[in-house]
């Protein structure tokens, strides 16, 4: 169920400022023993009866991307609680993980590391190539935005099975609160092949550079369009259009662009914009409340925006585990601590703030 103004209104006010400092969680041989083992979340009567084969493959269920590494691995099991605790068919749901070849943990970890908390779910790790673009990337506003398991997710056509031919992508800093199932059943029109929300108040030319805007060349993709922002954290995905279109040597082209001329700032967000931009089936906002951890540079605490939420987002700098750690919290990040199942927490009780459980 989607937060209701009632829980939103015990939440205290925080304006903090708090540096945020890389979690490393991996110690050799200890990657089971990470987490605690969530709930069982069983299957209401109303859910489809599944075959005793391999769901990788099964179109009838709710598949979900994500990546999955050390520093944002406690973030990405909270993910994952918060899908299963508020799933209508959580047993309905399959798991793609895509992990780094340049990781310190190899895949078989990060599968018993997964396994550990959800016994029972069902799921697969891949390996994402980091040369596949490395050579692509070109330095953003931040460090952190030129990691190139980012630019994973414009690879999900390449990197999953073809039979899977459709995925929500969510990041890692992401707790869904509501029926994912809902998100699922969204229909992405005609040709469209990317769902998400769009925000068309949002400054769109300052997503890209005078350079950009200066040449007719470059600047003519968005003619006769109304591109609106849209943030990547949070997509439903045709993969079966998106193979179809090739929109991975789309994507790549404007990254090549970028390389010779700076043409825009901002890591893998713009070259998603230049290529959907103006064709995003538009999701209703409640489904991506970013901008929780700040902006790109300053880690500062953000109130939720008004209305329904089903999905918190903590995009930009702040990341709610580390600043809960820190016993200095902003307020939204209680809203993340009841699906924290990391055994070594060094918060302190939730009830201290008055919050029981969501």
């Amino acid at each position: 169920m989607f937060l209701s103004r009632s829980v939103l209104g015990v939440i205290f006010l925080s304006s903090l400022l708090f540096p945020v400092n890389s979690i490393r969680l991996f110690k050799a041989g200890d990657e089971s023993d990470l987490f605690i083992e969530a709930p069982v979340y069983r299957n209401g009567p109303q859910c489809s009866v599944l075959a005793d084969q391999s769901l990788i493959c099964d179109p009838s269920i709710v598949h979900i991307a994500m990546t999955i590494d050390p520093e944002y691995l406690r973030g990405t099991i909270a993910a994952i609680h918060s899908v299963l605790k508020h799933g209508s068919c959580p047993q309905n749901v399959f798991l793609h993980f895509i992990a780094s070849d340049s990781s310190s943990v190899d895949a078989n970890q990060y599968t018993r590391t997964v396994k550990s908390a959800f016994p029972s779910l069902s799921f697969k790790v891949y390996v994402f190539h980091e040369k596949l673009v490395k050579n692509l990337i070109s330095s953003s506003i931040r460090l952190a935005l030129d990691n190139p398991l980012n630019y994973a997710r414009s690879y999900l056509a390449d990197i999953l099975e073809t039979c899977v031919e459709r995925v929500i992508y969510l990041d890692s800093d992401t707790i869904v609160v509501e029926d994912i199932q809902k998100l699922w059943n969204i229909n992405l029109i005609g040709s469209r092949i990317i769902g998400a929300p769009e925000y068309c108040n949002a400054d769109f030319a300052k997503y890209f550079t005078s350079d950009f805007w200066s040449n007719q060349e470059y600047a003519k993709v968005f003619k006769g369009k109304k591109a609106c922002y849209f943030n990547t954290g949070v997509m439903v995905m045709d993969l079966g259009k998106w193979r179809r279109g090739d929109y991975t040597r789309e994507i790549e082209k404007w990254m090549r662009i970028r390389k010779d001329k700076r043409i825009y700032e901002l890591g893998s967000l713009p070259p998603f914009l230049l290529v959907f931009g103006g064709d995003v089936e538009a999701i209703d906002h409640r489904w991506n409340q970013h901008g929780l951890g700040g902006d790109n540079l300053v880690n500062s605490c953000r109130p939720l925006h008004p209305g329904p939420v089903s999905l918190l987002h903590w995009s930009g700098k702040g990341k709610p585990w580390v600043r809960l750690d820190a016993n200095r919290p902003c307020s939204v990040d209680l809203l993340w601590a009841p699906y924290d199942l990391y055994k070594f927490q060094q918060n302190q009780p939730l009830d201290r703030f008055g919050f029981d459980s969501l």
